[in-house]
């Protein structure tokens, strides 16, 4: 049985923490390991692991793969287009018994149970797993069981988030919530999306990029989940959270005495029930607060009450609404190579510190409107400046004039770090013309 984890998504509601180029399913918010990280340490223990994900964050994933030691192919989609395109390329992949997991969401419980289970039934059956809901929640799908058969039950009804009396009426009547993970056999995907969307699958089989471009954008529940009479489900005994905003974040993390929850440093005085994240290393103090949540980033400060922090998606509307590059990246922006950190930046110029990874090296490139100088902190850096190359040390520096190729590498076996002052009238990612890249670039 393969396990897939799906890992494409954008995370706009827990911005600033989540960027666009940088989703929650990377952040390490509740413990040293991201969602991603944890996902797929589980995923690890049913099978042979596919992730499944963009151009944008299949670097992103590379590093996370390596930095928990785990082996896994990388498979990049032609169009994000929802989860229905995604599951359907898994079940291409797969070529017979597979489970899918979404990447940002937190488990604490024996999945793996649940999953050994479903093996027995994936042949007839679509099977999902269902949580039993702790409140009324109008953030998640839900699932009615029907008729039991051996360890699990027929869907009778798969329904989209519901208005707020809709859903408590769900839970009054016993239904779960939908959690996102499937398991199934491609044959009997192949027949189902066949009755639905007849030549699609074949289509996917054929050519990708063309199926992809004649799929739907949906979700995979509704396109497949709400009309199939093969769904079936298995109910899960553990925590389980999509975490889709702060107010969940603030429910699954530790709370001191005062039910505070709170990531970085703080001092809060007679202060209750506050959620504060703070990635920014400096102090936060609160005094007199009560429900709040505040989110610290180096370039975003965000204040908002519990409650309402599904509102937060409608702030990075609002920021690409305005082309402002904060909706999509941290000050620290993750490359092929490694990442970076932007210090201070002024008119003409800028303050960056590059992290260059191990045996990794920037395009050999050049900038016709700025000028360079690097400064070696850490590691070691090989340098082609106007086709001469030497080596630099911690504190050794040189200077790239614009116009000139240029090429940082790290052949050393620990990162690299190095101060980047750029000067020039023109200072945007454009002004970039690469003669060679290992990236594909």
């Amino acid at each position: 049985m393969k396990s897939i984890v799906l890992s494409g998504g954008k995370g706009t509601r827990l911005f600033p923490i989540s960027r666009g180029k940088y989703p929650k399913q990377y952040l390490k918010v509740l413990n040293s390991k991201s969602l991603f990280q944890m996902t797929v340490e589980r995923a690890e223990k049913i099978g042979e692991v596919v992730v499944i994900t963009n151009e944008d964050q299949k670097f992103i994933v590379r590093d996370q793969l390596n930095e928990i030691g785990v082996e896994a192919d990388i498979v990049i989609e032609p169009k994000s287009k929802n989860t229905f395109a995604a599951v359907v390329l898994a079940s291409i992949i797969a070529e017979g018994d597979f489970v899918v997991f979404p990447s940002d969401h937190y488990i604490d419980g024996n999945l793996c149970d649940y999953i050994k289970t479903s093996k027995d039934f994936v042949k007839e059956y679509i099977i999902t797993f269902g949580v039993k809901p702790t409140k009324p929640h109008t953030g998640y799908g839900y699932i009615k069981p029907g008729e039991r058969v051996g360890g699990i039950y027929k869907v009778k009804e798969f329904t989209e988030k519901p208005d707020l009396d809709t859903a408590k009426k769900y839970l009054s009547e016993g239904y779960l919530w939908n959690s996102g993970i499937f398991a199934m056999s491609s044959k009997l995907l192949k027949n189902e999306v066949e009755k639905f969307y007849s030549g699609l699958y074949n289509l996917f089989e054929s050519n990708i990029n063309k199926g992809y471009e004649e799929c739907p954008e949906t979700s995979f529940d509704y396109a497949i989940m709400e009309k199939t009479d093969k769904a079936a489900v298995i109910p899960l005994n553990l925590t389980w959270s999509d975490m889709g905003n702060f107010d969940s974040i603030y429910e699954i993390m530790e709370k001191d005495e005062n039910l505070n929850a709170a990531r970085g440093e703080t001092i809060m005085l007679d202060s209750s029930k506050n959620l504060i994240l703070s990635t920014a290393e400096r102090l936060i103090a609160t005094i007199g607060i009560e429900d709040l949540l505040i989110t610290d980033t180096k370039d975003v400060l965000l204040v908002c009450k519990k409650g309402v922090s599904e509102k937060v998606k409608e702030l990075t509307k609002i920021l690409k609404e305005r082309k402002d590059e904060r909706a999509e990246y941290h000050t620290e922006v993750h490359r092929p190579w490694g990442s970076y950190v932007l210090l201070e930046k002024g008119k003409n110029y800028w303050i960056k510190r590059l992290i260059l990874n191990p045996k990794e090296k920037i395009s050999l490139q050049r900038h016709m409107h700025r000028s360079e100088h690097w400064i070696i902190v850490r590691g070691m850096a090989k340098v082609t400046v106007d086709n001469k190359e030497y080596f630099l040390r911690p504190g050794e520096s040189t200077f790239v004039p614009s116009g000139i190729k240029h090429r940082l590498e790290n052949p050393g076996k620990i990162p690299a770090e190095i101060i980047e002052v750029a000067i020039g009238e023109y200072l945007e990612e454009d002004d970039i013309e690469r003669f060679d890249d290992v990236y594909g670039r």
